[in-house]
This record gives structure tokens, C-alpha cells and sequence, in this order.
């Protein structure tokens, strides 16, 4: 082997070396995390609906209150009640949940119904929930809810 490619290997081997040393000491991006989310909305509505909530992040083993405000603008008639449990991904810090999240689709409930919804704020936060519909309500329409810390 020559020099030159001793030097090279080494140079090589410095690089992948510093490369590690920088990713254990935290120098690299740190990967988002996924809390779990519990929610209860009560809606009603008669082409705008509007309704609120409350609910709970669960998050690196702590519980955070949630405050949830909403309106649909479309067509949205009747009340109901919706119970909803899922994740919200790509969260840094448990300040990443609050926001203005948005989502168009339609849903109905007659008794009861099976309602999904997947929703991302500014921040990147995701949230994909998924529950139970209790009560009268046919909707068609743009939606947009507020999530909050209390």
C-alpha cells in the first residue's frame, strides 16, 4: 500500500469517526416523537356548525389537558357527540399539539357512527384519530378545529 492511500484511508476513517462522535453527541436532528390523544367534541350545527371539546396528549409518560374549539363551514345539519382516541406524530415537545389544524370531508351520524379524521397543523403535527358518533348530523363541508394547552 502507498503512503497516498494510507492517507487516504485514515482520512477516511477520521471522517466516519467524526461523523459518529457528532450523531452521539447530539449533533444530529432529533427524530420526532408520537403521543397518544383522547378527545371528546360536541358539534351542532344548521350550515355552519360549530362545537368544542376537551381532551388529553399523552406524551414521554405525562398527561397534558387539551382545549379544543371548531367550526365547519358547508353543509352541516343536526348535533352530535363524537368520542375520538388516536396518535398525533412528529411531535418535539408536547407545545408542538396547539394549532390550527384543517380538514374537508364528509361524515354522518344517525344513532350512532364511526367517524376518522386526519389533520395537520403549521408545525407538522399530524393527528389521526379515530371514534365513535353519537347523535343526528349530516355534514359536507371545510372544517377547521384550534387545539390547545390548558
Amino acid at each position: 500500500m502507498t503512503a497516498r492511500r494510507i492517507g487516504m484511508l485514515r482520512a477516511a476513517v477520521w471522517a466516519s469517526t467524526l461523523g459518529w462522535l457528532a450523531a452521539a453527541a447530539g449533533l444530529a436532528p432529533a427524530l420526532a416523537a408520537t403521543g397518544s390523544v383522547r378527545v371528546v367534541v360536541t358539534k351542532a350545527g344548521f350550515i355552519v356548525g360549530a362545537g368544542g371539546g376537551s381532551g388529553t396528549l399523552s406524551f414521554h409518560g405525562r398527561n397534558y389537558p387539551l382545549s379544543i374549539r371548531g367550526m365547519s363551514v358547508g353543509v352541516t345539519v343536526g348535533a352530535s357527540k363524537t368520542r375520538l382516541i388516536g396518535r398525533a406524530y412528529h411531535l418535539n415537545a408536547p407545545s408542538d399539539i396547539a394549532g390550527i389544524y384543517s380538514a374537508a370531508g364528509t361524515g354522518g351520524a344517525f344513532g350512532v357512527g364511526d367517524d376518522a379524521v386526519w389533520l395537520q397543523n403549521a408545525k407538522g403535527v399530524v393527528l389521526e384519530l379515530k371514534g365513535r358518533k353519537l347523535g343526528l348530523e349530516f355534514s359536507a363541508a371545510v372544517s377547521g378545529i384550534e387545539v390547545s394547552l390548558r
